[in-house]
């Protein structure tokens, strides 16, 4: 699950890399709708379950963040 965190490496991408202001989801590009229905699909096999709840964990807490 700890592999989740790998999708923020697409904020390297971005200029600055970091801003407390801007919401991920739909900015970067594995923050995006399309691998977003990936992660969710990855939860219905269960060998690649773990790695889903862990990508599903990460939008859903990105998510909260662009609430707040």
């Amino acid at each position: 699950m700890l592999a989740g965190l790998l999708i923020d490496v697409d904020h390297l991408l971005a200029d600055p890399i970091y801003d407390a202001e801007r919401c991920s989801i739909g900015f970067h590009p594995l923050h995006t709708t399309l691998p977003i229905v990936f992660y969710l699909m990855l939860l219905i096999h269960p060998k690649t379950r773990a790695l889903g709840i862990g990508l599903s964990l990460h939008i859903l807490l990105d998510g909260i963040d662009c609430l707040i």
